[in-house]
């Protein structure tokens, strides 16, 4: 196909969510793939040598154009995006969801030791978990798993990239106290999109949902 590359910049540049190689080859209309990597590999590496305002980056499992992170200032005051916000409780069922997926409200419940309800509620409204479906046991419980979105906000390609215990809790050693100390329960902490500060390079959201 003629100016593949280009067609899929274009493609790239349109798109609200991460590209993936199915949805390029449906949009395309071909079957082969290898051409579509490689459009795509061209791409990252003009746009890395031209070291411009933005960046192809693959995340959630697809492409997505992104803005380079030191330029989040000024971004932040044409677009003025509103800081999504979980508290400290959400981002903890978050992350048992994230490493415990399939699981069960009970089962979460268990962990954190206090009802989850409305913290799993909160997730599903924002989009960064779904239902998997019903366990068989008694009562059917519903089975809980993180999203694509989950991944793009955080700026993961797969839930492989999530750090290991052994990582966080390398990492956890290292930092610093924080001056204010630790936060209280029910305080808020930010959940940006994406999480590494980076801006989408087209029509950004500030809210996730």
């Amino acid at each position: 196909m003629k100016d593949i590359k280009h067609i899929i910049e274009s493609l790239l540049f349109v798109a609200d969510d991460p590209l993936g190689i199915d949805k390029i080859k449906n949009a395309l209309g071909i079957s082969e793939t290898r051409a579509i990597r490689q459009a795509l590999k061209e791409l990252a590496d003009e746009y890395e040598a031209r070291g411009g305002g933005f960046y192809l980056n693959q995340v959630a499992g697809g492409y997505q154009l992104r803005t380079r992170p030191e330029h989040r200032e000024w971004i932040k005051r044409l677009i003025q995006p509103r800081a999504q916000r979980l508290s400290r409780a959400a981002l903890e069922a978050l992350a048992i969801v994230a490493y415990k997926q399939p699981i069960i409200r009970s089962d979460i419940e268990h962990i954190r030791g206090v009802d989850s309800g409305g913290i799993l509620r909160t997730l599903l409204e924002r989009k960064l978990i779904r239902v998997m479906g019903r366990k068989e046991i008694p009562g059917r419980p519903l089975i809980y798993g993180t999203t694509k979105l989950f991944l793009e906000v955080f700026g993961l390609k797969s839930l492989t990239d999530l750090p290991t215990p052994k990582e966080i809790e390398e990492f956890e050693e290292s930092a610093e106290p924080s001056a204010g100390g630790d936060q209280d329960a029910g305080q808020s902490t930010s959940a940006e999109k994406p999480a590494d500060g980076d801006q989408r390079a087209v029509d950004e959201k500030a809210d996730p949902s």
